[in-house]
């Protein structure tokens, strides 16, 4: 047990089903009905209402089987740009509580609250409140929140008592707190690792928590002993403020049909590159490697790699580099379900990242990349595909749900 309550303070803020809030927030007449949010060319659910789970609907499960589930649920396509404008408005309300915040994802973020307590003249407890209720008047959603002294326990408490809810769990609170919770329900212990927890008499994290240290890298091996340290207190992981370069950035959908149409597998593929290229020209990233891969009708997946010339964000150069390896694996003979791209090798992006040998490139791509931004721009200010590579349009019948769009043509 600690000796002192707050040696460390962290609060984790969790929006509630935030996609599903999102839409409800431009639609009050889907306030208090069941709603799902599907992806992957609408082929399974992404978000849903806390009536959706009750009734056994989950993320990543088919919207086939979701509506066998709840057939009058509302089920929508999910629309991320808006998303990230709400998401936007959240983190900026943060920053008024806190300068050292951690976005973690598009609806969670951990603070590092030491000190304000003396700063506000208020008790934890007051401030997380605070953030609700300034974020529920302001962007018109609900978070919940969970204070303690490690992340792993701070984000446990958020889940605790959703939605629109505070935990604080202080540190010598932290037992009694943890014989309320499963193992389940610590962070990084899925469904594997609950059973083989079990096995061994630990149910509750309380038990996990009291478990012997070298018992419980046996089990688990560092994750685990990490995780006992941060349920017993200690902190190892903390509030990272600076930007992490992600190992990969992919971009993959199902196509929404099982086919042998190599033109609507490569439309597909043109679509992915597209969006793959915005990501990397918004974060100002490039990359050096990029595979392409095919799932079959059998849920095989067959794929190839190539290095890229050097690292980019180059569209047009991601396309010369995918349009030959669909030749390489492509087969007439398979039907294919879901296609996608894997970029790797990530990197800052700088110009002047070429040899001598390159200068032609880089002033080609720095001429597309200005063209790219253009597109880009105007998709983000006047909706998702107002402009789009033609190439991308796949074959049967995708002009008859467009109202107005225009495709771009590639011109030097």
């Amino acid at each position: 047990m600690l000796v002192s309550n707050w040696p460390n303070v962290i609060a984790h803020v969790d929006a509630d089903c935030f996609y599903a809030s999102c839409e409800q927030l431009r639609r009050p007449d889907l306030k208090g009905k069941p709603l799902c949010v599907l992806s992957s060319q609408d082929a399974c659910v992404v978000a849903k209402t806390y009536d959706a789970k009750a009734a056994g609907i989950t993320t990543g499960m088919t919207a086939w089987d979701a509506r066998k589930l709840l057939p009058n649920a509302i089920f929508l396509s999910a629309d991320f740009r808006y998303y990230g404008q709400i998401s936007d408005k959240l983190f900026s309300i943060l920053r008024r509580f806190s300068p050292v915040i951690e976005e973690y994802s598009i609806d969670e973020a951990f603070i590092d609250m030491l000190g304000l307590r003396s700063l506000y003249r208020k008790p934890y407890q007051k401030i997380a409140d605070d953030i609700r209720e300034t974020i529920h008047q302001e962007v018109g959603i609900t978070v919940s929140v969970g204070i303690s002294v490690t992340r792993t326990l701070a984000k446990m408490a958020s889940e605790y008592n959703k939605p629109n809810g505070t935990t604080i769990v202080a540190g010598r609170r932290i037992k009694d707190f943890l014989q309320h919770v499963s193992v389940r329900d610590i962070p990084g212990v899925g469904r594997n690792r609950e059973a083989l927890l079990n096995k061994f008499g630990l149910h509750t994290a309380l038990d996990f928590a009291n478990g012997k240290e070298p018992y419980i890298k046996q089990l688990l091996g560092k994750a685990g002993t990490d995780l006992w340290h941060e349920l017993n207190g200690t902190a190892i992981y903390r509030v990272e403020t600076e930007l992490k370069l992600p190992k990969s950035v992919a971009r993959t959908a199902s196509i929404g049909q099982i086919t042998q149409d190599k033109a609507i597998i490569f439309a597909h593929l043109t679509r992915h590159a597209m969006r793959l290229s915005k990501e990397l020209i918004e974060k100002r990233l490039a990359a050096k490697r990029l595979t392409v891969f095919l799932t079959l009708k059998s849920f095989d997946r067959q794929a190839t790699t190539v290095h890229l010339p050097y690292p980019t964000a180059d569209y047009f150069l991601l396309m010369e580099e995918i349009s030959k390896m669909v030749e390489h694996l492509f087969d007439s003979s398979q039907m294919v379900r879901a296609c996608g791209l894997v970029a790797t090798d990530i990197a800052i992006r700088q110009s002047g990242n070429f040899d001598m040998f390159q200068q032609a490139e880089q002033q080609l791509e720095d001429k597309r990349l200005k063209l790219l931004k253009a597109v880009h721009s105007v998709n983000q200010k006047y909706g998702s595909d107002m402009l789009f590579i033609c190439s991308a349009i796949k074959p049967a019948g995708r002009m008859k749900h467009m109202r107005f769009k225009y495709p771009v043509l590639e011109c030097f």
